[in-house]
């Protein structure tokens, strides 16, 4: 469905193309179908890319050089618009026009575009949103994905530039290594298989296959499931890392333990209908005495229901900001 940035994006935009790049834009797509056949969407978000006819889907941002119009959501990330913007050079004159509420653009975003363009002007503010629109390709080749090492965990992790948490390891993740390898409060994780569940730059993923475990990685995040396998190749581990909505796809009963730093651990949750459901998938999936690892901010209310959803629930490891709790799904 359409918004009013999308709507600003087309009145921004020339009025003919030879070829288009649509990111991370799906209600976009009729309108640059009428510039021209040649349409190329890129949506880093699958629930994005299940709207797209997946004839024009491409498996790769590389996949769009060479396209004279790009119409894009301007994401958050400053990493994900230097991706968006490399991934769209090529051809001697491409422009790129990409809109968002002005409550999520910063000025660094400029600065960002003026990296791969010559000229970048922002249009006037409507509705509370805002385009910026870039032109004059510099034609830099692009520096993702990025792969880092962490000597003090023995392995890499990989990162595009959407990927959450890039090629660092955030303060959460740490503390949920912590607690897995039994160094908190209770004893550590014992499991065959596990599922990193929002498997972001594969760090859980790279830990647990590291010491045995049957991996499955599950991310809404493209860049997050192409990162994993980036990092599982660089590490020589073996991650079955899986691009979806939730848990979709994943049989009843069918894993020992599911380990995540979900998305919910930021902020202060007003709406928690989300993570709730997060948490029945969860007790789906997971085998009788299976065990629910997670990671969130200290001041999120999450045990009791992770007690009344799943089963008896304790706290693994805690800091003055995190809170890494360890579930036992009940055996009915």
């Amino acid at each position: 469905m359409r918004d009013v940035v999308d709507d600003l994006i087309w009145d921004e935009a020339p009025d003919h193309a030879e070829a288009v790049a649509i990111l991370d834009a799906p209600a976009l797509v009729p309108d640059a179908l009428t510039l021209t056949p040649d349409v190329r969407v890129f949506c880093d978000d699958w629930r994005d890319a299940a709207q797209v006819d997946p004839d024009l889907l491409v498996e790769h941002p590389s996949d769009l050089a060479g396209v004279d119009l790009a119409l894009a959501r301007l994401p958050k990330s400053l990493a994900a618009l230097d991706e968006q913007a490399a991934s769209v050079q090529g051809a001697p004159d491409v422009t790129f026009v990409g809109g968002a509420r002005v409550k999520h653009m910063n000025l660094t975003m400029n600065e960002v575009l003026g990296k791969h363009f010559a000229a970048v002007s922002a249009s006037l503010g409507r509705s509370k949103s805002r385009v910026l629109r870039a032109w004059g390709p510099e034609s830099m080749e692009t520096d993702w994905p990025k792969v880092r090492f962490h000597d003090d965990l023995g392995f890499a992790v990989a990162a595009h530039g959407a990927t959450f948490g890039g090629i660092k390891i955030d303060p959460g993740t740490r503390l949920l290594l912590t607690a897995l390898d039994g160094k908190g409060r209770t004893p550590g994780l014992e499991a065959d298989d596990a599922l990193d569940w929002g498997c972001g730059n594969g760090t859980i993923s790279m830990w647990l296959a590291r010491r045995g475990v049957r991996v499955q990685a599950r991310d809404v995040s493209w860049s997050a499931i192409a990162g994993t396998g980036i990092a599982a190749e660089v590490n020589k581990v073996s991650v079955d890392a899986t691009w979806g909505a939730g848990l979709d796809g994943y049989a009843d009963a069918s894993v020992d333990a599911i380990v995540t730093n979900p998305p919910f651990h930021q902020g202060v949750a007003k709406d928690t209908s989300d993570t709730l459901e997060m948490f029945d998938e969860a007790a789906r999936v997971l085998r009788p005495g299976g065990q629910l690892w997670c990671v969130f901010n200290s001041h999120l209310p999450y045990r009791k229901e992770l007690n009344a959803r799943l089963g008896r629930t304790q706290v693994a490891a805690q800091d003055p900001h995190f809170t890494v709790t360890v579930t036992t799904l009940r055996e009915v």
